[in-house]
């Protein structure tokens, strides 16, 4: 049985800042920022919420080893702890309240070496999508991992949240690429978790505990990732329809058509499409169509551009309008349409984004309920939907007409509920955090939540690490000591 320290509280008086001169000694009097006037990357998502934190004391620690120490400090003196990663989350989860450190993975950026017969790299939580792309693409194989936000978003931030992106249905979530993680528990315990092995049943499988836990169980400080042999080339259109069963028909006959060579299929309604007017943004199709589909499949057999080219004509009565990729350049300017989306629809203030999944099936009858239940609090309301309609998950826009946004749980009920209603998630990516805390019954039973609950305490019995995320705090939890 594992001991774990007694749960010390703080009697300073002096909040977090109080423990700086401490946090110095184990990561160094660089490594620790102090308040008032830190960056904003450690207060805000970097898309941007309604929740802005303040970070009175940061610290960085420069290893697994430092990590596991500043832990150990921390649930000493039952401070609590908020970690970050890239900040590219949409729901608040390492916006720090007043009180917390935050801890900061940015210094974990250790790139192991590519083994190129296991197929597998390890890289610290640190590290960002982009430079682990770059690390390995070397050596002719990829991370199956691809997001928008790949510049900022961290190794560490994608296993916290189980982050999907635009390669979920030709390669799945990040979960299905986690070999093995390394795991700091909240009372400095550092734990080495599985192996890289593809086969490896001896006990629990105990980092999948971990992966999408949003920090709130333990804090990752380096995976081992999972990559794939690098497509000889790809190739994509992008196609106009008259509704989603157009778009289903498209993504069933490729999948049928070239079994496993589908790696990204994204669906725009017109309302998103049309915010890209005045950008200077390559427009691939003429605005006015009802849904634009962005297809992309692998292309490593030497028929597989016939084969996608038949299956798009073989399709004339359903594609209203198409345009082919003749180059990379091409399917590159398609994907520079896609991804400008998200920045010029936040434009739009005041806006309520949400991310969520809906069986692709009832889809559109789920956006007609909601559209319809919104209008009858705001005439003029407008929805902005775009997404992975290969993997369910979809992210609508809401914009009121208002100029407030007091009204915000009104606009969350109405949508999550939708959502609920038709068997989806009110989080398909980027987890629960602050802001979806309140709807978690709208997808988890209470049997799960109170699982979870149980997770929480047995792992974090103090409740220090990311406390309030996914699941409330009250001020009597984590009375008394720890066992």
């Amino acid at each position: 049985m594992t001991t774990r320290p007694p749960l010390v509280r703080e009697a300073t008086g002096e909040g977090a800042a109080g423990h700086a001169d401490a946090l110095r000694l184990l990561v160094g009097e660089r490594h620790v920022l102090v308040g008032p006037d830190l960056p904003g990357r450690y207060t805000q998502d970097l898309w941007g919420s309604d929740r802005t934190g303040v970070a009175g004391i940061v610290v960085r620690p420069g290893s697994a080893e430092e990590t596991a120490m500043v832990l150990r400090y921390c649930h000493a003196h039952g401070q609590p702890v908020v970690v970050q990663g890239g900040m590219t989350g949409l729901v608040s989860g390492g916006v720090p309240a007043a009180d917390e450190v935050v801890l900061s993975t940015e210094r974990l950026t250790a790139l192991g070496k590519v083994d190129t017969v296991a197929g597998t790299v390890t890289a610290g939580a640190g590290v960002t999508l982009a430079d682990l792309q770059a690390h390995v693409s070397a050596h002719g194989l990829m991370v199956p991992i691809d997001l928008a936000s790949k510049e900022s978003a961290t190794i560490g931030g994608c296993v916290a949240t189980n982050a999907g992106g635009v390669n979920v249905v030709g390669y799945g979530m990040t979960r299905q690429h986690v070999r093995s993680l390394q795991v700091v528990l909240s009372d400095g315990t550092l734990l080495d978790l599985s192996t890289d092995l593809v086969k490896d049943n001896a006990g629990y499988d105990l980092k999948q505990l971990f992966i999408g836990s949003e920090g709130t169980l333990g804090v990752v400080t380096a995976a081992t990732i999972a990559l794939r042999p690098a497509p000889r080339s790809r190739t994509g259109a992008f196609c106009a329809v008259a509704d989603v069963q157009g778009a289903l028909r498209l993504l069933n006959t490729l999948r049928d058509r070239m079994p496993g060579s589908l790696t990204s299929f994204e669906v725009i309604w017109a309302d998103a499409y049309a915010v890209l007017d005045g950008t200077g943004v390559r427009l691939p199709l003429p605005q006015g169509h009802p849904l634009y589909i962005l297809a992309e499949c692998e292309t490593s057999r030497p028929d597989d551009d016939e084969v996608f080219v038949s299956c798009l004509e073989e399709l004339s009565d359903t594609l209203v309008d198409t345009a082919v990729s003749t180059s990379p350049a091409d399917l590159s300017a398609f994907w520079r349409a896609r991804e400008r989306i998200p920045s010029e629809v936040l434009r739009m203030q005041p806006l309520f984004g949400f991310d969520v999944s809906v069986p692709a099936g009832s889809l559109t009858a789920c956006l007609e309920g909601m559209r319809t239940q919104l209008r009858a609090q705001w005439p003029e309301v407008r929805l902005l939907v775009f997404g992975h309609l290969g993997d369910d998950n979809v992210h609508i826009a809401v914009a009121t007409g208002e100029k407030t946004r007091e009204r915000k749980p009104d606009v969350e009920h109405i949508v999550y509920q939708a959502v609920s209603s038709y068997g989806g998630s009110i989080s398909a990516e980027h987890g629960i955090g602050f802001e979806k805390r309140e709807y978690l019954g709208y997808t988890r039973s209470p049997g799960e939540v109170e699982l979870m609950r149980t997770l929480k305490t047995a792992l974090d019995p103090g409740g220090i690490l990311n406390r309030g995320r996914v699941l409330p705090w009250t001020a009597d939890q984590g009375e008394g000591e720890t066992r």
